[in-house]
């Protein structure tokens, strides 16, 4: 009888265990940006025959994720704007200046999530994005993010990659050079690892 008591303890035990730990599943799971394998790639218009592109790096941030309940799910992100590089100096130098981000002024551009849903089922993240001192909505169509895999540090990693359009104007980036001098569409694709230590 003794025994048979202990069994059913600790059984009993082993379910709220269990329990408690799918529960902690379900909250969600907290990863963070690697800055060394994130990077923001850009592309727009100029004088309507060619197209520019350029990269941002030195990402920071924060991913959370919760597969059952996307509602909890989140992304806040850093990204340094001093980094900006279209792999040509004078143009590099001309992006840092007043005329577009104002680096010296405004250093970072930041990204908060509002919101993270399935339409049409795709995953898509809505946020806002502060750069030159101005913040507007943005919408992010999301591959991922990928199953989780063991990383090089022993922790495990995920990725993923958000692409969207953004309008320069809206930023008031570059508005000495109105269209078609240089389009205001500015395409964007962000890639992202994450770790979990």
């Amino acid at each position: 009888m003794m025994r048979r008591r202990r069994f059913t303890a600790l059984f009993a035990a082993l379910l709220l265990a269990i329990s408690t730990g799918t529960a902690a599943l379900a909250q969600g799971s907290s990863w963070t940006i690697d800055q060394n394998h994130a990077e923001v790639n850009f592309e727009i218009r100029h004088m309507g025959v060619s197209t520019v592109r350029g990269a941002f790096s030195g990402i920071t941030g924060t991913v959370v994720w919760d597969e059952k309940n996307l509602a909890n799910s989140s992304v806040t992100a850093t990204i340094d704007a001093t980094t900006v590089s279209t792999n040509n100096e004078a143009r590099d130098k001309h992006l840092k200046s007043p005329d577009f981000f104002n680096v010296e002024k405004f250093p970072t551009l930041t990204f908060k999530s509002t919101s993270v849903q399935r339409v049409n089922g795709k995953l898509q993240l809505v946020g806002d994005l502060t750069q030159t001192g101005i913040t507007k909505s943005v919408t992010l169509d999301v591959d991922g993010p990928t199953p989780p895999q063991k990383g090089m540090q022993g922790g495990r990693v995920i990725g993923f990659s958000a692409t969207g359009i953004i309008h320069r104007s809206d930023f008031n980036v570059g508005s000495k050079f109105a269209p078609p001098m240089l389009g205001d569409d500015v395409k964007f694709t962000i890639d992202v690892e994450a770790d979990q230590k």
